[in-house]
């Protein structure tokens, strides 16, 4: 009976050692993975190629870029997103182009009733955040700038030449 109890003691003792080494094999990893999110140049998962890439590695802009691109207006139209220069345009672009992209938002012609029930949609189902008084802005800004378009069948074919074939 004794036999046994000390097989059991010396049972306990390897396994008891056992899980101090997993344990600190499983702290060592975990610093291993902190050290490698604290210094993403070291990671293995870095894909980042310098010599695959045109992008610029000093931190100075090319010299043919113009500071002010990211926010470039031409003929009235917002360069990067597409978005008529009117105003509510910021908000909107502040607010709607963090989840998804301009063109959905261009795409999607509705009056301020749908407007203001598809943010509802967004803030309850995919976890949009309460716009507050943009929202009002953002509305007014889609309904002025992006109403419905009632399309319809395409008009009748007027004053046509008729002429036949050989």
């Amino acid at each position: 009976m004794e036999n046994n109890q000390d097989k059991n003691r010396e049972n306990l003792r390897m396994v008891r050692r056992l899980v101090v080494v997993i344990g600190s094999a499983f702290a060592l990893i975990a610093l291993v993975g902190i050290y490698l999110m604290a210094d993403p140049e070291l990671s293995l998962f870095n894909s980042y190629d310098s010599e695959l890439t045109d992008v610029p590695q000093d931190s100075e802009a090319p010299e043919n870029a113009e500071e002010d691109d990211w926010d470039k207006i031409e003929n009235g139209v917002h360069v990067r997103t597409g978005f008529v220069d009117a105003p509510g345009m910021m908000e909107t672009l502040q607010n709607c182009t963090n989840c998804h992209s301009a063109k959905l938002v261009i795409a999607n012609r509705m009056n301020e009733e749908r407007w203001i029930e598809t943010i509802r949609w967004m803030q309850e189902t995919q976890n949009l955040w309460d716009l507050g008084k943009n929202e009002e802005i953002i509305v007014d800004y889609l309904v002025t700038n992006y109403p419905p378009i009632d399309k319809g069948r395409r008009e009748n074919l007027a004053d046509i030449q008729w002429y036949e074939l050989k």
